[in-house]
């Protein structure tokens, strides 16, 4: 079983982590890495019938457990009607973090750190 760790203001990328492993792991995440297929029709194939079941399957998983693993107070702002990969990119958009505060976090761990003479 795997444990997806709750979406706080600091956690995004392990957050995106957890779920997109978390979904790989029980053969759900069709929805995260793909489009939604075309809609069905009378001519529709037995195939493409099942890739469509399919996907709307991996879709309502997935939508379902990334909007329980979002703290309530955070879920403002988020569309409501959407794909997962379409509600993933959304949350990506809200919570991109430049590449310069990725450094600026690492130089202050390393300022932080002090000699202790080993």
């Amino acid at each position: 079983m795997v444990t997806i760790e709750v979406l706080t203001e600091s956690n995004f990328k392990k957050w995106k982590k957890d779920i997109e492993f978390s979904m790989e792991m029980a053969d759900v995440d069709l929805s995260l890495v793909t489009y939604k297929p075309g809609d069905l029709t009378v001519t529709s194939t037995d195939d493409e019938k099942l890739v469509y079941t399919s996907w709307m399957k991996s879709n309502c998983i997935c939508l379902l457990s990334m909007r329980r693993s979002i703290l309530d107070h955070l879920k403002s702002g988020l569309p409501t009607d959407c794909t997962a990969k379409g509600l993933m990119t959304a949350i990506s958009e809200r919570y991109r973090i430049s590449s310069n505060a990725d450094i600026g976090s690492i130089l202050q761990v390393l300022f932080d750190m002090k000699y202790d003479g080993n």
